[in-house]
């Protein structure tokens, strides 16, 4: 038996996935010169989500781990969809997520010359062929996966007049929907794909890049593999729906490839969350029914909306690592996706007094106008963290779910005539409350100890419920969005009988207008910062924060209430 010399290398070894054991055999075996170089090849066509980051992180992250290069390839085959903002936002997520392509910034249409010349080439090779079949005649005569397909009338067209209608096509001398280009392989191929798959489709509508140069444009299956072949891409990385696609991308491949250098497909399983959809279309139903505000709506599974939610980089990459790559395809529990963002947050929030459904505490023995400042600590889990102050004083808000006037058993919070220690202050014993002719406490009313301040000896005294709070004439109001999951199933995939928009959560935004913020708070708040809120959650300072106004998102609850509703 031979001897490990180095743990961490054997270790490593071990970790690796099926996708980086297949690289590492291909880098082993000298396969392409010994090159790695991978690409992520995003259709612009909407904004990147969570299952596009475990895409990202697949690419550039195992061209990063063996040495290799990563380009980033729009695959902009489809004019009518695609929009420039949609480039512009998914550079922005690829860089937040913390990847960058360098200078391999590369779009399909970059190489439409050489797809028209390649098209070219195999009309003249008897190996395709201008079809005037409608597309409901083409999929009618494909057959079945159990019945062979039926050749086309025109499967047989002689050469010249083959070349002569794919010219005019591009010239603009026909409708859409009138002809297109097919490959000629084999109808009674087992391999649908191979039953003469479509290669040019006319699209009379201006492309971004090109404008009306071109009004026929390749299919993804004869675009995609030609693409990755003319970059130099060695390992073509993609979810598992491709897999039954890669006879078909190797058999284009190799009408430009030899044994010199061939790009190598290889899929891994998709992500699919709970909760939520994935689909790119009913995403942007949401945005476009005004469903959700926009594609970076803190509900959405989009890598923008995470990241206005609070999500961090470093959370997503985690949790993408925790649920590896397989090939096998599932549904993954959102809430080990609310369990990293937990985890990192716990590392690197600091804790904060905000009081989101206020009512008012006051201190009956407390001395009138007196003003202390108790001091808070940023963060437990970060000793060089530090502290800040928090003023106390007669008047606070608690949270309004904290007091019951007649609670249950084991109710530990404020209840006439028990004690509770409102957190980094004093121990407090209720005495009362007042109500309006609703019903409603409008106050309540306590004594304090001033022996148990916290950090003297007299606070070694011990009670069962500790409260946040906030003072009442320093404590500043803010606006607080409670986000919650955006369905009320957790698979909406599966309701085949329902609208997918009928399963959405009708409780997945609350807007709380008069949440009370203590000073530190208000003071270091910057779009984009990350609190956690004591005792209620994480939150994020949100872009629609004004100088005067305040707006906090709640980016997870510190505890997957969620799990629990769903075992009882």
């Amino acid at each position: 038996m031979t001897q490990v010399e180095n743990k961490e290398d054997f270790e490593e070894k071990k970790s690796l996935n099926f996708i980086e054991q297949a690289v590492e055999a291909d880098l082993k075996a000298g396969k392409n010169g010994g090159r790695l170089n991978t690409r992520f090849p995003p259709e612009p066509n909407g904004y990147l989500h969570i299952g596009h980051a475990k895409a990202v992180c697949m690419d550039f992250g195992i061209a990063e781990k063996f040495g290799g290069t990563c380009n980033l390839r729009f695959d902009d085959t489809n004019p009518v969809k695609e929009d420039v903002e949609y480039i512009d936002s998914i550079k922005e997520d690829i860089h937040w997520l913390g990847f960058d392509w360098g200078d391999r910034l590369y779009y399909a249409s970059d190489y439409f010359p050489k797809l028209w010349e390649l098209a070219v080439r195999m009309i003249k090779e008897g190996k395709a062929y201008v079809d005037e079949q409608s597309s409901e005649e083409i999929a009618k005569q494909k057959g079945t996966p159990t019945q062979p397909g039926v050749n086309s009338p025109y499967r047989n067209r002689c050469i010249e007049e083959n070349l002569d209608l794919f010219e005019r096509m591009n010239k603009g001398e026909f409708d859409e929907g009138t002809m297109v280009l097919r490959a000629k392989i084999d109808m009674a191929s087992s391999n649908m794909h191979f039953r003469d798959p479509i290669m040019y489709r006319i699209i009379k509508y201006p492309h971004h890049r090109t404008g009306n140069t071109w009004n026929v444009y390749p299919m993804y299956d004869f675009a995609h593999g030609q693409s990755d072949y003319f970059e130099g891409v060695t390992h073509s990385i993609c979810t598992l729906e491709f897999e039954v696609h890669r006879p078909l991308y190797e058999y284009f491949v190799k009408e430009l490839a030899d044994e010199s250098y061939c790009p190598r497909q290889l899929e891994f399983n998709r992500l699919n969350l709970t909760y939520t959809v994935m689909s790119k279309r009913k995403l942007l139903q949401l945005v476009k029914e005004g469903l959700v505000s926009g594609w970076d709506d803190p509900r959405m599974p989009t890598i923008c909306g995470l990241r206005r939610r609070g999500y961090t980089p470093e959370s997503i990459k985690n949790f993408i690592n925790r649920i590896g790559y397989t090939k096998y395809d599932g549904i993954i529990s959102v809430s080990l996706l609310e369990h990293s963002i937990r985890e990192d947050l716990n590392k690197r929030a600091d804790r904060v007094s905000a009081v989101v459904n206020p009512v008012k505490l006051i201190i009956t023995n407390y001395p009138e106008g007196q003003t202390e400042q108790m001091f808070a600590e940023n963060n437990p889990e970060n000793p060089d963290s530090g502290t800040h102050e928090i003023p106390f004083t007669k008047e606070l808000y608690i949270e309004r779910e904290d007091f019951m006037e007649n609670p249950p058993k084991k109710f530990f919070r404020m209840t006439p005539g028990q004690e509770v220690r409102l957190k980094s202050a004093y121990i407090v014993k209720c005495t009362g409350c007042k109500k309006n002719a609703d019903g409603e406490v409008e106050e309540i009313y306590c004594e304090y100890d001033p022996d148990t301040r916290s950090g003297l000896p007299g606070s070694m005294r011990k009670v069962k419920g500790t409260l946040h709070w906030v003072s009442a004439e320093y404590s500043q109001e803010a606006e607080v969005r409670l986000y919650d999951r955006l369905f009320n199933v957790e698979n909406p995939a599966e309701e085949k009988d329902k609208d997918f928009r009928e399963l959405l959560n009708p409780d997945s935004l609350k807007v709380v207008t008069n949440c009370r913020i203590e000073p530190y708070l208000a003071q270091t708040a910057k779009v984009g910062n990350r609190y956690q809120f004591q005792r209620i959650g994480y939150f994020c300072v949100d872009q629609d924060s004004k100088n005067d106004r305040l707006v906090f998102n709640r980016t997870v609850s510190l505890k997957d209430s969620w799990e629990k509703l769903k075992d009882k």
